[in-house]
């Protein structure tokens, strides 16, 4: 009996891959043709220097071309390293600003 009551509960649909790819690509296409991407990078960038972000990133990639011998570095090499690290040390508050903006941004071009 408990079993057929679950099953009678309706779950939100959920997304595929390709669709939520193509969700991905009408929301930047949104995002671009409005200028509203530059400003979102801009207003990014103010918030990533703010909380000492950017200076971090630069901290970590000297200390890994240190390491490794300055000559020895490639720019591959370096991307590699830094791009995980960057994006994990994105505070939480920076990211929840930054969805907040798209949504808002979201609501005002769906009506």
């Amino acid at each position: 009996m408990l079993g057929r009551r679950n099953a009678s509960i309706q779950h939100p649909p959920t997304l595929d891959a390709e669709m939520e790819s193509t969700l991905q690509q009408i929301v930047d296409l949104k995002l671009v043709e409005s200028g509203e991407k530059e400003r979102l990078k801009e207003v990014l960038l103010e918030r990533l220097v703010e909380c000492g972000w950017k200076d971090e990133m630069k901290a970590l990639c000297r200390e890994f071309a240190r390491k490794k011998g300055r000559d020895n570095v490639t720019v591959d090499e370096l991307v590699n390293f830094i791009t995980p690290k960057g994006r994990a040390y994105v505070p939480d508050l920076v990211k929840a600003e930054m969805l907040q903006r798209i949504r808002t941004f979201l609501s005002s071009t769906a009506t």
